[in-house]
């Protein structure tokens, strides 16, 4: 008898053995096994993106990650440092690091003065006053730090826990764990504001974890994700295609027994194909009203305004609908990035002029929707910068002391949380790691950051590796 040149027979696991052994030990085994609740308990499909339980009772059901890409300066924005002031134009007296370029010059004070916003009085940057009108929902932890002094390597430890590419990052973590509670959009969405950072996709990549949770790009504009125009003449005609690929699916699945990689990607081209109605209409933002829009800065003069708020407006779209993880990416300025190695003034003042009205826009809808109580909102770079001046009127690299700010989903308000040193250098009072971060942000979304593993290359990782504690200090 003849046989099919493509049938490539697969030998069969030892758990697909055992679990199609009719009779003997494998039944022996399973009885055996149902006596064990951890092993009784209902099958977890780690490609599945149906929710899941929580771990621990949890005060955020989402996350909107806003990434600063190149790292913004604490001292300038959150972090007031009056010695700068006074020492302005001197030589740095304490002991300096090596840093990224290493042209060090002298105390470089801030160019912009800082106000008390808010009943808690937090002192913020008068260049941020959108924001500085939320102090009283903002914990600003000042004591960050990071391992790298280089964007590529400080992003993938921002985003994956880990210096290099190939990990897992924090939101495709989030997906595994939890699920999503939106049937027809991915778990965890990248909004990209036009930049993609140094270390580029692998930033948002799923790493050892199945495809389905990998970050999907939504590029501005209205057209976010290619290929979503329904090819065949009518409605009826795409779903017969959809039918015919559903079952020669289910076909080879019956042949080949279950494959993660396999079942990822039948599980993403069946999503796709709901994308192709819920895209459009959520990436519509004409259905909101002007008062709405004109919250968001999307009338705004200044282009790169219009197109963060926008995002924003879609994030805050994307958290109705059940998507559990929002990252937005930078928008361009004509500088590069937050990174001002030079003209720090003029190019923080356009960064700035570019997020804050739409944050602040962001946090106001949220709130006034009852939203931000379950959505925790996270504002961070990937380091911040030197107190001392790179050139005249620049700031280096700065992974020893930095700030980062949360709100909502449990976290408490209209507070501080550890401090650097008078220059704004060094993380002196509470230090805290990317792992701390990371841990704290999963528990207040239900899950032990010690107990979220994946079994790869012979021992369980996890996104905090062996490190981080939960900082119980800043949650309500």
């Amino acid at each position: 008898m003849s046989h099919c040149c493509r049938f490539h027979p697969v030998a069969a696991s030892r758990r697909e053995f055992l679990s199609q052994v009719a009779c003997g030990f494998g039944g022996v085994a399973l009885a055996a096994l149902a006596h064990n609740p951890a092993y009784a308990a209902p099958s977890f499909d780690p490609g599945s993106l149906t929710p899941r339980p929580t771990m621990h009772p949890a005060t955020a059901k989402n996350v909107i990650f806003l990434y600063m890409d190149g790292g913004p300066s604490h001292m300038d924005l959150f972090d007031p440092k009056p010695r700068l002031d006074k020492e302005h134009g001197e030589p740095i007296k304490v002991q300096v690091q090596p840093t990224q370029f290493n042209n060090i010059g002298t105390v470089l004070k801030s160019p912009w003065p800082f106000a008390n916003y808010g009943e808690s009085g937090l002192p913020l940057s008068t260049i941020i006053p959108h924001i500085g009108q939320h102090a009283d929902d903002l914990c600003i932890v000042r004591s960050m730090t990071s391992e790298f002094s280089e964007h590529t390597n400080a992003n993938y430890f921002l985003h994956t826990g880990h210096g290099l590419q190939g990990r897992p990052s924090m939101g495709s973590w989030v997906s595994y764990g939890l699920g999503t509670e939106c049937h027809n959009l991915p778990g965890f969405i990248v909004l990209n504001g036009g930049l993609i950072p140094p270390g580029g996709m692998d930033c948002f990549h799923n790493g050892f974890l199945p495809a389905t949770h990998q970050g999907s790009i939504f590029k501005p504009g209205k057209t976010p994700v290619a290929d979503l125009d329904r090819t065949e003449p009518t409605v009826e005609a795409q779903q017969e295609k959809l039918n015919l690929l559903r079952t020669l699916d289910r076909s080879v699945l019956g042949r080949m027994g279950r494959h993660n990689d396999l079942e990822s990607a039948i599980a993403n081209y069946e999503l796709a194909a709901r994308m192709q109605t819920a895209v459009p209409e959520l990436s519509d933002v004409s259905s909101e009203s002007k008062a709405t829009q004109e919250l968001y800065g999307l009338f705004s003069d200044y282009e790169p305004t219009r197109i963060y708020g926008r995002n924003c407006l879609i994030a805050r779209r994307l958290i109705e609908r059940g998507v559990r993880f929002i990252e937005l990416t930078s928008t361009g300025v004509g500088h590069d990035r937050w990174d001002q190695h030079s003209n720090l003034k003029d190019g923080h003042e356009k960064n700035c002029r570019a997020v804050d009205q739409p944050i602040g826009a962001l946090l106001t809808d949220l709130k006034s929707r009852g939203l931000l109580d379950d959505t925790l909102v996270v504002f961070a770079g990937e380091f911040g910068r030197t107190p001392m001046a790179q050139g005249s009127d620049g700031r280096d690299h700065n992974p020893f002391g930095f700030s980062v700010w949360l709100a909502g989903g449990g976290v408490r308000g209209g507070m501080t949380y550890g401090a650097t040193d008078d220059y704004g250098y060094h993380a002196i009072d509470k230090k805290l790691e990317m792992h701390d971060l990371h841990a704290t942000m999963l528990h207040a979304l239900g899950i032990d950051h010690t107990k979220l593993t994946v079994r790869f290359s012979g021992r369980d990782m996890r996104l905090t590796d062996v490190f981080g504690h939960v900082v119980t200090d800043i949650l309500a």
